[in-house]
Formats: structure tokens, sequence, C-alpha cells
């Protein structure tokens, strides 16, 4: 799944970036653009552990 969700990261940021490049850029393909950005970095950050698990723990006993 990481595989898939990379590139379509990296396609939505170039198709975003060229959008905004223009004179009059289509809002609703920036729109799709940062969601398909938005929803690649929340499935990439959703694998990092936390920092606070550690010390929540530790707290706890």
């Amino acid at each position: 799944m990481k595989k898939i969700i990379l590139p379509l990261m990296i396609v939505a940021i170039g198709i975003g970036l060229y959008e905004q490049s223009k004179e009059t850029p289509n809002r609703y393909i920036m729109i799709i653009a940062i969601v398909i950005f938005m929803y690649g970095m929340m499935r990439l950050s959703a694998k990092t552990p936390s920092k606070h698990s550690e010390t929540d723990e530790e707290n706890d006993n």
C-alpha cells in the first residue's frame, strides 16, 4: 500500500503546483490534489510511533 501512496502523493503535488501556476487555476483540481496529499500524509504518519506513548507507559507504573 505504501508503494502506491507515495507516487500518488507526488503526482498530486505536481498537479497542484502546475495548476497553481496557471493564471486562473481550477479550484476543484486544487481541492482534489490537496485532499489526496493530506490522505497520503495521514496514512504514512499513522505508521510512525508516538513519542508520548513511552512517557505515558512510564507514568502509569
